[in-house]
């Protein structure tokens, strides 16, 4: 006869689970929602399809250029973007410095690894532990009796400091109450209180204050690193500034040299127009005349395409409220271009930027975690030898009070001293951390020299530029000189009837590329300057800059919106 009539129920329930999971596979968990977002496929697979007539904006008036009527009536808001905004190249900093998004973002990466300090500081920090046990027992003895009971109850709270050298030291306080029907127990119920405390410390592996605080170093130099980095995101951003300054005063210059190549040619088309009424010169000077002021108007017109690009690039790196890149706001430099020579001792600046350059900092820093690194993986191929002692205090009453009373009188104390021994056979993936870490270190340490030549072939190249665009302004201002001259000549040939408007036009357009090339080389002498300040770690003009890590208020996260949402 079957004793256990509900076994074969249980094997049936427990079949047919195992077959429902079988059949099921993977699609269990179809349906269940353990996702935090997921992006729509659509978004993922579909190419969209750009339809430039739909996108088209809507004509802003007739076909004449006049604005309508309710353009007309319709009056500017209070808070419209100027029509110009003039700005130094020091408001262009600040603006940079307060509002460039990439900025924000890089300054973010300092507090961000300020986080992993804490984190790797918190493996020293104490443990409160307790436990908490209820048996009992219900055996049997034999046929005819009553069997054996008991049960007990334990508690016990401790603490665990972990110590910096790699030991741990944990006291705790065993409390617990038992009790049985065996006749003859001297106490029944009985309490016990037992008071431990233990210490174990590793001697080879593992041991020591410098390998158990390695983790902690390595997070403070990835937050200096990071803060390196930072330091190099600002100058890039000032750096940056001044570029899209200087092209933005050039691309407005030429513009003007543009203008005033087509007033002109727009001269010589009426001078054509008076010889050709007075019989002095064909028809033909006429046609010639306006071809040039054609072409003359086509280079206006890329030249202020080109203008509003650099308008553009400059409001994009400001990111000044009001001030986006869609707004017509016209941005009018008004720093002018320093034209001063410099007699530059490049050896000087080769020491200066060895010293202050970011880039080598942060490889100083990879180095010193790369020693580190190696020092605490030559301790992990070490044998593991624990040393451990531990000291307790019994107490024993018919009642929690007698118990602990005698724990108290201390005249029970137990003595242990132990040591374990660890030694890996082969230990081959230690060996190899070795002397992989190893290997990366005097790879750093190559880079390290390679980076320094660098440094020093880029501050020396930017000396040189600096000195050559120096020399292209003298050549273009010279340039310039004899290219009026060779206008006026020509002008004056042209009234005498020995040129045409061709040969007029040529000279014109002469002046316009000596002009632009005066204009390009101030422009390029400015960038070399930053350049110059940029390949030495440092940044132009009279003040410094003192950057702090952006540290934004706690808030919660809002776990609906997605990965794009702002904490």
């Amino acid at each position: 006869m079957n004793k256990h009539p509900g076994c074969p129920c249980r094997r049936l329930a427990a079949l047919l689970a195992a077959s429902c999971f079988l059949l099921t596979g993977c699609d269990i968990f179809r349906g269940w929602d353990f996702m935090d977002y997921q992006a729509p496929p659509e978004r993922l697979q579909m190419i969209e399809t750009l339809n430039l007539e739909a996108m088209s904006a809507p004509e802003t008036g007739p076909s004449s250029g006049e604005p309508t009527s309710r353009e007309a009536t319709t009056q500017p808001a209070a808070d419209a973007p100027a029509k110009e905004l003039k700005l130094t190249l020091e408001e262009c900093r600040a603006l940079a410095l307060e509002g460039n998004l990439d900025l924000k973002v890089q300054l973010l990466n300092p507090t961000i690894a300020a986080q992993s300090i804490t984190e790797a500081e918190a493996q020293f920090e104490s443990l409160f532990f307790a436990t908490a046990a209820y048996s009992k027992t219900d055996a049997p003895a034999g046929i005819g009796s009553s069997g054996f009971k008991s049960d007990s109850f334990e508690v016990t709270p401790g603490v665990r400091v972990p110590l910096r050298t790699g030991g741990t030291v944990e006291a705790s306080l065993e409390a617990n109450r038992y009790k049985t029907n065996v006749a003859g127990s001297a106490l029944n119920p009985s309490y016990a209180a037992d008071l431990g405390l233990s210490i174990t410390q590793p001697l080879l592996r593992d041991a020591g204050l410098r390998h158990n605080t390695h983790a902690i170093r390595i997070a403070r130099w990835e937050r200096q690193k990071s803060s390196a980095l930072a330091k190099l995101e600002v100058i890039r951003v000032l750096s940056a500034v001044d570029r899209v300054y200087w092209r933005l005063y050039a691309a407005r210059q030429e513009l003007e040299v543009r203008k005033q190549e087509h007033a002109l040619a727009e001269a010589q088309l009426n001078r054509a127009r008076r010889q050709v009424a007075a019989g002095t010169k064909p028809e033909v000077e006429i046609l010639r005349a306006q071809l040039g002021v054609a072409e003359r108007l086509e280079a206006i017109i890329v030249a202020e395409n080109a203008l509003r690009r650099r308008q553009r690039e400059l409001k994009r790196v400001l990111q000044k409220p009001g001030l986006g890149m869609e707004t017509p706001t016209v941005l009018l430099p008004a720093t002018p271009p320093s034209v001063a020579r410099y007699k530059l001792d490049a050896g000087r600046l080769v020491g200066l930027g060895l010293a202050n350059r970011m880039e080598l900092l942060e490889l100083e820093l990879q180095i010193a975690q790369d020693t580190s690194t190696v020092n605490f993986e030559r301790n992990r191929p070490l044998p593991l030898v624990t040393l451990g002692y531990t000291y307790s205090v019994n107490g024993l009453g018919d009642s929690p009070a007698d118990a602990f009373d005698l724990l108290f009188e201390k005249r029970f104390e137990d003595h242990f001293l132990g040591l374990q021994v660890e030694v890996p056979l082969g230990n081959q993936a230690a060996r190899s951390r070795l002397r992989r870490a190893v290997l990366t270190r005097i790879q750093r340490l190559a880079t390290r020299e390679l980076r320094r030549s660098l440094i020093d072939q880029e501050v020396r190249d930017s000396v040189d530029q600096l000195q050559a665009n120096w020399q292209r302004i003298l050549a273009g201002r010279e340039r310039v000189v004899l290219a009026e001259r060779v206008h006026q000549a020509e002008q004056r040939q042209f009234d005498l009837g020995l040129r045409t408007s061709t040969e007029v036009l040529e000279a014109q357009t002469r002046l316009a590329d000596a002009q632009l090339a005066v204009i390009q080389a101030l422009a390029e002498y400015q960038t070399a300057q930053v350049d110059l300040a940029v390949a030495t770690g440092t940044m132009l003009g009279a003040a410094r800059v003192r950057w702090e890590p952006i540290v934004p208020p706690a808030k919660p996260v809002d776990r609906e919106a997605g990965p794009e949402a702002q904490p």
